[in-house]
């Protein structure tokens, strides 16, 4: 008998879905509640693999966490990952199933939804309570005709729904009030509620407003929950929250000139850039952004090169920026170079993609800084590892998920060894390096040596930080949601194979 369910949709992207579903993840397991994390269809180039050997969403992964159990490829059954040429990659159950474009993947999404629906199964038998998160919002009506990610899945898998609506950006009256109007008659029937997110000031002025909404709609309230500002502390699910630096902590007890300071080009197709989350922790960093018209900062001790889900354009991004001479300026200075997955390809000597598999079939030079070469092809490398680096024989952990092959004389001078066998490569003057692992710095005992190599002191605790915030988002919500209430709206499912 599978487990009850509630879908959180949004009145928009951008909203706090994902972030309210980990944080009500966390607090019914807190009472002893079985609870499963779902997304149907999820659009993110920050992923994470799963203990089956696959990918999901990196904001699944987390909310998994907030469950206290491991995540499954189950949990995020279909991943769209933007690439190059205005095309995504579509991975199916955790695999990779092709490339896809606009139109392509709207006629292709209703085909998908027996799929998704058995995923959800499989989940919802393993629960008492699966969380369901929707994408984007039911009121786009344009995009309702084979919906798999908000009513159309709803629907079929008969789940009630919460809607979630975001007073930051200003008129959720007008949200919510026109989600109604826009919604059936049956759409609107399967929502049981609605909470108002990322509230700042007096709650009681917004008495009003609550009565306005249920006068136009019907549904009630589970509650207004104030601006949580700790949730920059967890990994974010879209690159937004590096393109806008309101986004990002800033909280130090060390005065800005005298932290270290890593600069990190801010490339198109980014990826998995929450490897980036325990350097901002730490008070004595300074981690700068760098976003197109600007150049990389000639006073930074550190330069990172990130993820990438389309690599040789990224590469030509960073050239069209001159970054690339900004970062040989930066070598020739003394200063130190860090390539992570995608970043690691390209400071070599080529990086080719005769396939087509990230984009357009070509080839290019990389940035000559390490003695490598690249071929991208093959199967998509996905595995949760760890090890140790080299130089200093400490720990590391994460995972890697890259295509390609890297070949050349470099990858004699390893910089980690993970599992037993080398990963990456180090420059003979120790200042260039890089890697396939992703979650290198989460490893506290090695980044706070990494940090001292270059001169900086690191004292944060990464993965208890995430805890202790996933705790506090939890009392945040036991505070200002009607718990009880959204638990007594979720219900059986009562699947029907569409599609």
């Amino acid at each position: 008998m599978p487990g009850r369910a509630l879908m959180l949709q949004g009145t928009g992207s951008d909203v706090g879905k994902s972030l309210l579903v980990a944080g009500l993840a966390r607090a019914f397991s807190r009472r002893g509640i079985r609870v499963r994390p779902f997304k149907p269809q999820n659009m993110s180039n920050n992923a994470a693999v799963t203990q089956d050997g696959g990918e999901i969403g990196r904001a699944q992964a987390l909310q998994a966490r907030a469950c206290g159990v491991a995540p499954t490829s189950d949990m995020n059954p279909v991943l769209l990952k933007p690439q190059a040429e205005g095309s995504a990659q579509l991975v199916v159950n955790g695999r990779v199933y092709g490339a896809t474009g606009a139109r392509g993947y709207r006629a292709l999404a209703p085909t998908l939804l027996p799929l998704v629906l058995a995923a959800f199964e499989r989940v919802a038998a393993a629960a008492d309570l699966v969380l369901v998160e929707g994408a984007g919002s039911p009121a786009e009506v344009n995009l309702r005709a084979g919906d798999i990610a908000n009513m159309g899945f709803a629907e079929a898998a008969d789940v009630p729904v919460a809607l979630i609506g975001d007073i930051e950006r200003g008129g959720v009256i007008a949200q919510l009030v026109g989600t109604y109007a826009l919604l059936a008659r049956h759409e609107r029937a399967r929502i049981a509620g609605y909470v108002v997110n990322k509230f700042r000031g007096d709650i009681g002025l917004f008495d009003g407003g609550v009565a306005a909404i249920g006068a136009h709609t019907g549904w009630r309230c589970f509650g207004v929950v104030p601006f949580f500002a700790d949730a920059a502390l967890l990994p974010a699910e879209d690159s937004l929250a590096l393109r806008d630096p309101e986004a990002m902590p800033r909280r130090s007890s060390v005065a800005k000139g005298e932290r270290l300071k890593i600069a990190v080009p801010l490339l198109p197709h980014i990826a998995n850039f929450d490897d980036l989350d325990p350097l901002r922790a730490e008070p004595g960093v300074e981690l700068v952004i760098v976003r197109r018209g600007r150049p990389l900062p000639r006073d930074a001790a550190l330069v990172i090169l990130p993820g990438s889900k389309a690599t040789l354009a990224d590469l030509a991004a960073l050239r069209r920026e001159g970054w690339d001479i900004d970062l040989l300026a930066h070598h020739r200075c003394g200063g130190h170079v860090l390539g992570l997955c995608g970043g690691f390809q390209m400071l070599g000597r080529t990086v080719a993609d005769p396939d087509g598999r990230e984009g357009p079939r070509e080839e290019a030079p990389g940035l000559g800084l390490l003695d490598i070469a690249t071929v991208l092809g093959g199967d998509k490398r996905l595995i949760a590892t760890g090890g140790i680096e080299i130089a200093s024989g400490l720990a590391v952990h994460g995972y890697e998920m890259h295509l390609g092959r890297t070949t050349g004389r470099g990858l004699a001078a390893a910089m980690l060894n993970l599992d037993g066998r080398p990963d990456g490569a180090v420059s003979a003057d120790g200042r260039i390096a890089g890697c396939y692992l992703h979650g290198l710095f989460a490893a506290d005992e090695f980044r706070r040596a990494f940090l001292a190599r270059l001169g900086a002191a690191g004292d944060a605790t990464y993965e208890a930080t995430i805890e202790r915030v996933l705790n506090g988002l939890a009392d945040h919500l036991e505070r200002h949601l009607d718990i009880a209430a959204l638990l007594a709206a979720a219900r059986s499912p009562s699947l029907s194979r569409g599609g």
